[in-house]
């Protein structure tokens, strides 16, 4: 009979090797920047406590008035607009940036480069001071003069006229210049997301006899989304941003143009300056979460988008899914 203890086990296998010992990578730099870090942190929340310059009473009493709530609204309003009216004409202008027309194409393009180029502020102030340009705004039948005095007859081709100056108040001039500025940007974010669609799925959607209108509409753009709606966000927060800038039209009841006012009256304009940085912020907080529901609703169906679903258990043993027994033999 064999003896066991010399072969180490009945069927004579080797001993249980010994358990490893890991050693944790030690990460020096990584503590030393979070100290860093934390100096800094306080360092600047102390500043924000001490320094005599912030005065958050005054904040506190002024940041919140009737008038700049309303001023709140304005801005709110203004990048609502604006944005709207951006998005609509820019995938206007991107699909006849795509259309194999090349007049239709060059006009986008055209629209495109201008407005790219044009700084916001120079659009308001030029949207703003339109009334020299033109005394009146006039719809209806193009080059009646000319063709009055070509023909000898009086022809007024007039349907509606307004003056300018009446029309293009501030805050119109305003909107102008930031939806048409946006719809440029606009543009080019849809155009990006039209072509990163596959273009088999245009092909298949051609074949089963949808027109070119609706598959745009019902298979293109939902697809493109996924790739607009996050650079959409950074447009919107900018918009929020670039809405100061029609205080120098000027907008009177816009946001930073209030609280400008308040601090040049009282003669404390940094107070009043870190509560529009504090208005701002807290408007683009809700800004980016509703980003972020956006995005997650439009991203249903990719790669890591689903929620981790629980695992059915498994039916005991003995118990069949098909209505047998499942007995084991």
């Amino acid at each position: 009979m064999a003896d066991l203890t010399k072969t180490g086990g009945p069927a004579g296998g080797r001993a249980r090797p010994e358990a490893i010992k890991a050693v944790p990578v030690r990460h020096p730099g990584r503590w030393a920047a979070c100290a860093v870090l934390l100096v800094l942190a306080a360092m600047f929340v102390h500043m924000l406590v001490t320094n005599k310059a912030f005065d958050w009473a005054f904040i506190v009493d002024n940041a919140f008035r009737p008038s700049v709530i309303e001023g709140v609204r304005t801005t709110v309003l203004l990048t609502v607009l604006a944005m709207v009216i951006g998005i609509v004409l820019g995938v206007v202008l991107a699909v006849m940036r795509l259309s194999p027309n090349p007049l239709v194409s060059g006009v986008s393009w055209l629209y495109t480069w201008f407005f790219r180029a044009a700084p916001r502020l120079v659009l308001a102030i030029l949207f703003g001071n339109m009334a020299i340009l033109y005394t009146e705004i006039e719809f209806g039948l193009p080059f009646d003069a000319q063709l009055a005095d070509l023909l000898g007859v009086d022809i007024d081709g007039t349907l509606f006229s307004i003056d300018t100056r009446t029309f293009l108040t501030g805050f119109m001039a305003g909107l102008l210049a930031l939806a048409l500025s946006e719809a440029a940007y606009m543009a080019e974010i849809v155009r990006a997301g039209i072509m990163s669609v596959d273009p088999g799925q245009h092909e298949a959607a051609a074949a089963l006899g949808m027109s070119r209108l609706r598959i745009m509409r019902r298979v293109v753009l939902p697809q493109a989304m996924r790739v607009i709606i996050p650079p959409t966000g950074n447009e919107t927060i900018a918009m929020l941003k670039d809405t100061s800038l029609v205080a120098f039209v000027p907008v009177t009841n816009e946001l930073f143009f209030r609280l400008q006012a308040v601090g040049n009256r009282t003669f404390h304009p940094f107070p009043m300056l870190v509560a529009a940085v504090g208005w701002y912020v807290a408007i683009t907080s809700v800004l980016l979460l509703g980003q972020y529901f956006i995005e997650r609703h439009f991203a249903r169906g990719t790669a890591g988008s689903a929620r981790p679903r629980r695992r059915r258990p498994w039916p005991a043993r003995g118990t069949g899914t098909g209505g047998g027994t499942g007995a084991e033999a």
